[in-house]
């Protein structure tokens, strides 16, 4: 089992070590990088190209690491029982299994997602030490246990919203997804776009990476909106010139709702325009 990216995902030469060095290994692998740089997509490609069955858990600020495990429906049963139901002499009628459990027994090695990870308790991480280690578990309803029939193959994403356990972290194959170069950003977009205009790429390209140059923006625009907004500057048939203009009144790209997200930036970029308007009006 070696990944080696796929058509639809560029994958650097670190990515891939990491990735089959993890499987080598028999650990997770816990992705952190910026928001938007492919983090929970690589799973869907692992399991892509490996031709793995892909099982997803997304973590939110609620979830419990028993979720991942199981859950006991006592509320069922004691519904069923009043409506005289003969299943609720059998508990495990109301285990409703989780993502690990549905990993451990699935039939063919499988990928597991545990995305964004830092979204839970600080605790949520440490609570699944024991099972990623053994992994198995025990259910107490049922006093059974449950083992994996084969190590699924484990991404953890993070975006790094809180910090993780050391011991949580000893256990993980580590690796940060760096925000790609304009060279590897050009690969990225000939993969998504193969017939898009190489002027406008380019002139795309250079605007792009200058906003995210822009001291005090609050949030810099990712990968993905970089392709919804070139995605919008086709289709509005934008030429590339609109993209390199030095009108001073045009500071604010086109379409720029595709790349900047909240109004502080939209501010920023408001006032770097009237700032500049005001140097050339003084000259």
């Amino acid at each position: 089992m070696r990944f080696e990216g796929t058509d639809s995902y560029v994958a650097t030469e670190d990515l891939m070590v990491a990735v089959n060095a993890a499987i080598a290994l028999e650990r997770p692998l816990l992705i952190k990088g910026e928001p938007g740089t492919g983090k929970t997509i690589l799973a869907h490609e692992i399991s892509r190209a490996l031709k793995a069955p892909l099982i997803e858990w997304h973590i939110k600020s609620t979830t419990k690491a028993q979720h991942g495990l199981y859950e006991y429906d006592a509320v069922k049963r004691l519904r069923d029982s009043q409506l005289g139901d003969g299943r609720v002499h059998e508990i495990a009628n109301y285990i409703v299994r989780g993502k690990l459990w549905e990993a451990f027994e699935a039939d063919q090695r499988p990928v597991l997602l545990i995305d964004e990870i830092d979204k839970a308790d600080i605790e949520f991480p440490n609570d699944l030490l024991l099972e990623l280690d053994r992994m198995e578990f025990y259910v107490y309803e049922t006093r059974s246990v449950v083992k994996a029939r084969q190590r699924p193959i484990v991404i953890i994403t993070s975006n790094n919203e809180k910090e993780l356990p050391d011991a949580f972290l000893r256990r993980c194959f580590f690796h940060y997804i760096t925000f790609p170069d304009k060279e590897t950003m050009a690969e990225i977009i000939e993969v998504h776009y193969p017939d898009i205009q190489n002027m406008l790429v380019r002139e795309a390209l250079k605007l792009f990476y200058d906003i995210r140059e822009v001291p005090g923006l609050k949030k810099r625009p990712s990968t993905s909106e970089l392709l919804d907004w070139l995605k919008l500057l086709m289709i509005e048939d934008i030429p590339p010139e609109a993209l390199r203009s030095n009108d001073a009144a045009k500071m604010i790209p086109p379409l720029y709702g595709a790349l900047l997200k909240n109004e502080q930036d939209v501010q920023l970029f408001e006032r770097l325009a009237f700032m500049s308007r005001r140097e050339r009006g003084s000259d």
